[in-house]
């Protein structure tokens, strides 16, 4: 069994690719008002939140059953293009896994948008399941981020 790995899922959204974006891309200050039973908050530490080398500190509510408390590194962001990728450096998650970087990218689709979300990992040791229930969490949110566009786009 191999400790490193990739995971990948792609969804189709209905919501537009920009707005699905200024959504992803303003989750500091969106997540935790629209999503509490997700995330509890969000503090950027370093940075702006967006730029490459912006640190922030989520701290999950019950929606997230695997992990409570992290610190993600944005390593690269793209507006233009739509990408961010970003690296867990400190919390629960690193309990499990060694190394644990995401990348999210969202692309125009016929009837709204396609998020590609990869997450690469490297486990403690080779008992460490994968980290599907990130995954998991990952798809849940993207689903609930398009509901909450249409409502707002409804009221």
């Amino acid at each position: 069994m191999a400790t490193r790995g990739k995971l990948e899922v792609d969804i189709e959204l209905k919501s537009s690719a920009d707005k699905f974006w200024k959504t992803i891309r303003e989750s500091t200050e969106i997540f935790p008002k629209a999503f509490p039973h997700d995330y509890k908050s969000i503090e950027v530490l370093e940075g702006d939140g967006k730029a490459a080398g912006s640190v922030r500190h989520i701290t999950y509510g019950e929606g997230s059953s695997l992990v409570k408390s992290s610190k993600e590194r944005i390593e690269a962001a793209d507006d233009e293009k739509k990408t961010v990728s970003y690296a867990v450096i400190e919390g629960d998650l690193l309990e499990y896994y060694k190394k644990f970087k995401g990348h999210i990218a969202v692309t125009t689709a016929d009837n709204g948008c396609e998020v590609k979300w990869t997450a690469e990992y490297e486990k403690t040791c080779h008992e460490i399941p994968d980290p599907s229930a990130v995954k998991d969490f990952a798809v849940k949110n993207f689903l609930e981020v398009d509901q909450y566009l249409i409502q707002q786009a409804a009221s």
